[in-house]
């Protein structure tokens, strides 16, 4: 697993905590498992984490939100030419890669706590709707960037992420990166024809 040493014991928590939750499930992400895999002192969690593993969690979530939102900056700039196909492409080849080499036990932490706590823990449905809110806000963004108008863009990053979603889990029950494949070449034309041509 990665680890993130240059961190505080906080932030290697949360860290830790989104790792767990990528591969394993909300339930894998036990206070204790969670401390042990960022080295930080078992006492640290009550301190920094006083609303218990729900806190935990969510900011865990946040973090995933946030990293994804980032990554989109990222990913703009290795194209030489920026185009919403492109920017796609970059968010579905982040998950082809990590297949590839990696394996596909991993997901997407936000996915993973929205299926296993969307009914039981409204803070983590919260939670995870602004880490959706998030991401989706840096890709629209970027799309207005590049020349999507306003009106649209919103509605088209929720339709990008939606379909790397839905195309992450199915990747992971085929163990192929076809339904990634798939989608980053089905829905690229469509994305590059919503840019407006200045009329």
């Amino acid at each position: 697993m990665a680890t993130v040493p240059e961190r505080g014991p906080r932030e290697r928590m949360v860290f830790s905590a989104a790792q767990l939750i990528r591969r394993e499930g909300v339930a894998a992400a036990g206070m204790r498992e969670v401390a042990a895999r960022a080295r930080a002192p078992r006492g640290s969690l009550q301190h920094y984490f006083p609303g218990g593993k729900e806190q935990l969690v969510n900011e865990a979530v946040g973090w995933a939100g946030r990293y994804a939102g980032n990554r989109v900056t990222r990913f703009l700039a290795a194209l030489p030419d920026p185009t919403p196909s492109g920017l796609f492409a970059g968010m579905v080849g982040q998950w082809t890669d990590e297949y590839r080499t990696a394996g596909f036990a991993g997901g997407c932490p936000v996915a993973a706590a929205t299926v296993d706590r969307a009914e039981s823990a409204d803070s983590t449905r919260e939670a995870a709707a602004d880490a959706f809110s998030t991401w989706a806000g840096a890709v629209s963004r970027a799309l207005v960037d590049m020349g999507v108008p306003a009106g649209r863009a919103g509605a088209l990053a929720t339709l990008m992420i939606s379909a790397l979603e839905g195309a992450i889990l199915v990747a992971r029950a085929e163990r192929d990166v076809r339904a990634l494949t798939v989608v980053s070449e089905e829905l690229g034309p469509l994305l590059d024809a919503a840019v407006s041509k200045g009329e």
